[in-house]
């Protein structure tokens, strides 16, 4: 589902026009990134929790000379699912039956 779709599928549940709800869905995706960036984390009950995480300075390889190239530490987005967005995803994925025999 790509940003244009969500904008569509909100404007087409809550009736409101496709030009609000756009504007609506940035401003709530500028809110996140601001609040990423600056440190903070953003919680949202019911779906999941959006933080930043140091990611470890490490060593890699250079895949065209072979050399060792140390990669520095960086701050990483990451998002926690809340237990109810997994089991609601868990419910709409059907396992198939495993084969017998």
């Amino acid at each position: 589902m790509t940003k244009a779709d969500l904008v569509e599928e909100i404007a087409t549940r809550t009736g409101v026009s496709k030009n609000h709800t756009g504007v609506i869905v940035d401003g709530l995706l500028d809110a996140v990134c601001r609040a990423l960036s600056e440190g903070k984390h953003l919680e949202i009950r019911g779906f999941g929790t959006f933080k930043v995480r140091e990611r470890r300075a490490r060593r890699a390889r250079n895949p065209r000379s072979g050399s060792e190239v140390l990669v520095p530490a960086k701050l990483v987005p990451v998002f926690k699912p809340s237990k109810e967005l997994k089991t609601q995803v868990a419910g709409a994925i059907e396992t198939p039956e495993p084969v017998t025999a």
